[in-house]
C-alpha cells in the first residue's frame, strides 16, 4: 500500500489527495507533525515537509509538483494535466498560480497566521498580515469566475490539477471562514461542482483539534 504523509489542512497534500483519488488509486494517509523534526521522517525527506508519497517497495517521493509529475506519468490512464501540450501548458501555469501566487498572497497570510504559527510556536498571528490575506483573496475569486465563466473547468473542458490546485487551497482557507463566497457567486458555483466530486469529500471530513470548520464547510450545497 502506499502512503501519503500528509498534514490535514496543507493545500499541497490536500491537492495530492484529490489526484491519488480522481486516478482511482489506493493509499493510506499518515499525519506528519513537521514541526516535531522526527529524524525516520527526515531520512525521507530532509527538507521535513510535506508531502512525501511512498510507493510500496519505493524510495519516497517529495515536492507536491513532483509528485503529480510523477503519477501523471506513471498512472496515466486518467489525465489530470491534459491531453495535448497547450492543454499540459495552462494546466501547470494555473497549478503555479495557486500553489505560488495565491499561496504567497493568501495561504500565508490567513493559514500560517492563525493554524501553523501555533503549531510552530512562533506566537501570536499578525493582524496586518490576516488583513492583508483577506484583500488579495477577491482577486483570486474573481480570476476563478473569469475562467470557470470562459471554460467549463479552469484550464479547459476537463476536471484537472488545475481546479484541485484551486480548490486545495480554499478548501483551507474555507475551513478557517475566510472565503466571501457570497461576494462571489460564480466562484461559488465552480467550488460546488468541485466540491460534490467524490474525490473532495473525504477532505470535508478533516478536523483540527480545537479549531471546528464554520457549519457550512461540509455542506455540499453551502
Amino acid at each position: 500500500m502506499r502512503i501519503l504523509y500528509h498534514l490535514p489542512l496543507s493545500p499541497f497534500c490536500r491537492k495530492l489527495r484529490l489526484a491519488l483519488r480522481e486516478k482511482s488509486l489506493d493509499f493510506e494517509l499518515r499525519v506528519e507533525r513537521v514541526w516535531e523534526r522526527r529524524p525516520e521522517f527526515l531520512a525521507l525527506n530532509p527538507a521535513g515537509q510535506v508531502p512525501v508519497l511512498v510507493e510500496e517497495g519505493g524510495r519516497p517521493l517529495a515536492d507536491s509538483s513532483a509528485i503529480a509529475e510523477y503519477l501523471e506519468e506513471t498512472y496515466p490512464d486518467r489525465r489530470l494535466l491534459g491531453r495535448s501540450a497547450v492543454e499540459r501548458a495552462e494546466t501547470r501555469r494555473l497549478v503555479a498560480w495557486f500553489d505560488q501566487k495565491f499561496h504567497a498572497e493568501v495561504t500565508l497570510n490567513l493559514l500560517f497566521e492563525k493554524v501553523n504559527k501555533r503549531f510552530y510556536g512562533l506566537g501570536n498571528p499578525d493582524s496586518a498580515a490576516i488583513r492583508m490575506g483577506k484583500q488579495f483573496i477577491s482577486g483570486h475569486l474573481d480570476y476563478i469566475a473569469d475562467l470557470s465563466e470562459r471554460r467549463r473547468w479552469l484550464a479547459g473542458d476537463e476536471f484537472s490539477l488545475a481546479d484541485m490546485a484551486a480548490a486545495a487551497h480554499l478548501s483551507c482557507i474555507d475551513y478557517l471562514g475566510d472565503v466571501p463566497w457570497d461576494a462571489h457567486p460564480r466562484a461559488k458555483d465552480w467550488y460546488v461542482r468541485v466540491k460534490s466530486r467524490p474525490s473532495f469529500r473525504p477532505l470535508l471530513g478533516d478536523h483540527v483539534a480545537g479549531m471546528p470548520p464554520p457549519p457550512h464547510y461540509a455542506d455540499l450545497d453551502f
